[in-house]
């Protein structure tokens, strides 16, 4: 195993064409979104470069920019390592998270039509299978579809672009208490759509707000579970 922690295999090399830098930086984002690469993990230039199928001056570039966006640390004399978020980062977070999730949510219920509810309907189901099927990846992954469905449906353009600002961290700590959080996530979701088939714009709002809250705890609580 090499120390970057990626078996042969997992990590797809990257095309030549287009801007490199940005699909370097693109790919190791994802990487540690996703957990692929764990908080505190050694990184070295050399076998990241190795598996992407690039040199090692976009892997340096990219570690330069994701230390600057602090997804990365990196230390004198050691390299880099991926950040280890402290409770307090995490807190602070999935507490804007659950303002920006509420409004959307209440936003959601004032403009829905069929369309929106039933893709939220399709997410659903589709989350459902992931958790049943023990898909961890895919469940994170149509989790995050199904908030940025709400999201879309509340149609404002600078709710949304906040959101999409703090979505990648999401995502990050809603990764290790995903199988945690399992069926009881989406039977929330459940209890969202219905409220925004209603038309409850305060139901909608109690519901995210519930729903993200149990997000947080569950994340402070992970070492329990």
């Amino acid at each position: 195993m090499l120390s970057a922690g990626l078996p042969q295999g997992t990590v797809p090399k990257l095309e030549r064409p287009g801007p490199l830098r940005e699909r370097v930086y693109e790919a190791l984002l994802e990487l540690i979104t996703t957990r692929a690469l764990s908080p505190g993990q050694h990184l070295v230039e050399s076998e990241l470069a190795g598996h992407l199928g690039v040199s090692r001056q976009p892997v340096r570039e990219a570690l330069q920019r994701l230390n600057t966006e602090g997804w990365v640390d990196l230390r004198p004399a050691q390299g880099a390592f991926v950040h280890e978020p402290t409770e307090d980062e995490a807190d602070q977070l999935l507490s804007v998270r659950t303002l920006l999730e509420a409004e959307a949510a209440r936003l959601a219920a004032a403009n829905s039509g069929r369309p929106g509810i039933e893709a939220l309907e399709e997410l659903c189901s589709q989350g459902e299978r992931a958790v049943a099927a023990d898909d961890v990846d895919l469940a994170v992954a149509t989790n995050a579809a199904f908030h940025a469905k709400v999201m879309e449906l509340a149609g404002n353009l600078v709710l949304s672009e906040l959101a999409g600002q703090v979505d990648r961290r999401v995502r990050w700590y809603y990764t290790p208490v995903a199988r945690q959080r399992g069926t009881q996530s989406w039977i929330e979701h459940r209890e969202l759509i219905a409220a925004i088939a209603a038309r409850d714009e305060q139901r909608a709002t109690e519901v995210m707000r519930a729903h993200t809250e149990h997000t947080r705890q569950t994340y402070h609580q992970r070492e329990q579970g």
